[in-house]
């Protein structure tokens, strides 16, 4: 079983979720250019970017903290490949998955945020410093709406914690999105989302034109490229955990590989089209939309899943 696990670590957990990733940012940069009149990276492009990195002279700033600095990026790629992990384990086989796993993977989800502001501080950078307590700033504002989001389906599901024992509940009972309640923290789950991947409006942490990188300025050789590898992970392990957690995940049996697939692809053409229609927000308007709007919002979904809406 340990021997059967640790290859599902490597593949698909690692190994197929880092080859998605990489289709999905050339998807998302190709995209991007397009509305913006231009031609765009080739195929591989993030490939190309990711190997070359690996050949770069990594440096570490003299003011920085050589061990965090250098450790700080596996932390976020061992999270994300851990929840791919756990991911995949609930889709393919629901029965073996284990108590509370849903809590770990939220948990698990906040490491990759946590790790970039543990290297910008542990930088010595100002500006890196910077970017990382915005970063921090961020993850105290869309976590909250972004939890309450989330339990609105184990709510539905009359207290299930299981990922297994979640969809195995909507392939009997219909996914969660169909209901108002789910809708409603369907919708606050993407927002939250954007935040999360660190994307436009809010990308607020590396804000190129105000911070030129935030936490990833002082960054290069590998330790980039596994930053760089762990946020194209996450666009791939962050959508499928929405759509594990309401719209039933993928059933790995004839069409329905197709139909799980078009869920994915529909969550990914939704965070290109924000990404691309929206202007940056300032750190103090993103924390009080977070804290406003959307908490409301996800709190009017706890309220109508008692309710049985």
């Amino acid at each position: 079983m340990a021997k059967t696990l640790f290859y599902f670590v490597v593949f698909p957990g690692f190994l197929f979720t880092a080859l998605v990733g990489l289709l999905v940012s050339w998807i998302d940069r190709k995209v991007t250019a397009r509305v913006q009149w231009r031609v765009g990276p080739p195929l591989l492009q993030p490939l190309y970017d990711f190997v070359k990195l690996l050949g770069k002279e990594t440096i570490v700033p003299q003011a920085g903290s050589r061990l965090t600095f250098l450790l700080s990026p596996l932390l976020g790629l061992a999270a994300v490949t851990i929840v791919s992990t756990i991911l995949w384990l609930a889709m393919t086989s629901p029965e073996v998955t284990f108590l509370g796993d849903l809590i770990v993977v939220i948990y698990l989800l906040t490491i990759p945020s946590i790790s970039l502001i543990i290297g910008g501080f542990a930088s010595g950078n100002p500006l890196a410093s910077l970017g990382a307590s915005r970063e921090m700033k961020m993850i105290l504002g869309y976590e909250l709406p972004f939890i309450l989001a989330i339990f609105t389906p184990v709510i539905k599901a009359h207290g299930v914690i299981r990922l297994g024992e979640l969809l195995q509940y909507q392939w009997g009972n219909g996914i969660f999105l169909s209901s108002c309640s789910g809708f409603i923290a369907f919708v606050v789950a993407i927002i939250c989302m954007q935040a999360k991947l660190a994307l436009v409006p809010f990308d607020i942490p590396e804000a190129e034109t105000e911070i030129i990188a935030g936490p990833y300025i002082e960054y290069s050789g590998a330790p980039l490229a596994v930053y760089k590898l762990t946020r194209w992970m996450m666009l791939f392990v962050v959508p499928i955990f929405l759509v594990v957690m309401f719209m039933g995940g993928i059933i790995f049996e004839g069409w329905h590989i197709l139909w799980g697939i078009l869920k994915y692809v529909l969550l990914l053409v939704l965070i290109i089209l924000i990404r691309n229609t929206n202007p940056r927000l300032r750190i103090d308007q993103a924390i009080k939309f977070f804290w406003g709007p959307m908490t409301i919002l996800a709190v009017l979904g706890i309220v109508l899943s008692f309710l049985g809406k």
